[in-house]
């Protein structure tokens, strides 16, 4: 299997896991929270038109051309990856790039204008979503095959 058949077929189930997900949080829990762990972990949607953090507010539609460079730039290089372990870690970023371009697609007025869904709320971190795991956890896992790899030579 080539590196960017791994990493679109992660890339497709971050995608389809994300929109789910969101989906789901925004039937169930749009008017009122759901509280699972009573101040600890609640389901609560809410909606980022910016970047992690809900910074850079104003610049959803940056934002989401940056990502499309991201996406495209993936897809152009994961062949050229080292292993299938980078391979999987790109296909996380992709796929969680993806899923927050998609709600920017989706889920506003104008050209690139949507806001991202948020709904996982631990008490002690903002907001996020499965796209936004996939992101971290692939940017994470990248780092520490970078570190062991330069660790081996």
């Amino acid at each position: 299997m080539s590196k960017r058949t791994i990493a679109v077929i992660v890339a497709t189930i971050v995608v389809v896991l994300d929109q789910i997900t969101k989906a789901w949080a925004v039937a169930v829990a749009s008017e009122e929270p759901i509280t699972i762990v009573d101040g600890w972990f609640q389901i609560l949607v809410t909606r980022n038109p910016g970047a992690s953090f809900s910074s850079f507010t104003d610049g959803g539609q940056i934002i989401a051309l940056l990502a499309i460079g991201i996406v495209i730039g993936i897809v152009a290089l994961v062949d050229r990856v080292p292993s299938n372990l980078d391979a999987g870690a790109f296909g996380l970023i992709l796929g969680g790039a993806a899923g927050n371009l998609i709600d920017r697609i989706v889920r506003g007025d104008g050209f690139l204008d949507g806001a991202v869904v948020d709904w996982f709320d631990p008490s002690f971190f903002p907001t996020f979503n499965i796209a936004d795991s996939a992101i971290t956890v692939g940017t994470v896992v990248l780092l520490l095959s970078a570190f062991l790899t330069h660790e081996r030579e």
